[in-house]
């Protein structure tokens, strides 16, 4: 699992242009503040002999130039910006993704992986360590996956791993494409599953990844072989049964949505 870019000018401060003070001839420079006209001018004070009261000012220091490193990209540019994607509007209401924040939604997420239907695939059954541990791996890496929940009409209903495929270690198991986007998710109470949920959420996502991320050219996702509802769901949602992987951790269906043009 788990699994997205200055000439300097200068002036030289030694040479003086042609026609200025520092090129005319001794002769034309005129004598110190204080001095007689007609003294020569070895007879005229340095403007350091001067009081300082008539000294000239000291010429500006310029500014030093400080070198500063450039802004750090935001984390979900890998994703381009996962939280920012809005509503999509589907029958069952408006579906929105919001990107979990611990540990204010930890004890769902909890109560949701240790439901026998979800732990049977996702083996996060147990203490909230577990989950905890899986999901902050997550939010404290690149960007490259982002967990969240799905939210219907405001309501929280199912977890999502919207995450760059291309930069997965699933990668090293099928012809991977620069930025391909893949998908995990689960439906979290009993009373939401069978209804249809899922294939409608998959293909409202879908089509907004494909949106908001003009690069990805392709949405992925694969599900243990075994999980059948899973796998119907992405056919509904109008992905293609591509192939079958031998993961470390399943046996998977690699499923696979193209974009159109």
């Amino acid at each position: 699992m788990s699994d997205q870019h200055h000439p300097w000018a200068g002036v030289d401060p030694v040479g003086a242009p042609a026609g200025s003070a520092a090129s005319a001839p001794l002769s034309s420079v005129r004598p110190a503040v204080g001095a007689p006209s007609s003294a020569p001018l070895s007879a005229t004070r340095s403007a350091a002999a001067l009081p300082a009261q008539h000294r000239p000012p000291a010429p500006a220091k310029a500014a030093p130039t400080l070198w500063s490193r450039p802004p750090r990209p935001r984390r979900d540019d890998l994703l381009d910006g996962v939280a920012r994607w809005g509503v999509m509007h589907t029958r069952h209401g408006g579906f929105r993704l919001q990107p979990v924040r611990l540990p204010r939604d930890l004890a769902l997420l909890v109560e949701w992986m240790n439901d026998p239907v979800v732990s049977a695939f996702w083996e996060l059954c147990g203490p909230a360590d577990l989950t905890d541990h899986h999901v902050r791996d997550q939010l404290d890496a690149d960007g490259r996956s982002m967990p969240c929940l799905g939210l219907l009409d405001g309501t929280p209903m199912s977890y999502w791993e919207v995450y760059r495929a291309d930069l997965d270690p699933l990668a090293r198991h099928y012809p991977a494409r620069p930025h391909d986007t893949g998908l995990h998710l689960l439906i979290g109470p009993a009373a939401q599953r069978g209804r249809g949920l899922g294939g409608t959420l998959i293909a409202a996502l879908t089509q907004r990844i494909l949106r908001e991320r003009q690069a990805c050219r392709r949405v992925v996702a694969e599900p243990d072989v075994r999980n059948l509802p899973s796998v119907r769901a992405f056919l509904r949602a109008g992905f293609r049964y591509d192939s079958e992987l031998l993961l470390p951790e399943k046996h998977a269906a690699l499923m696979v949505y193209d974009r159109v043009r």
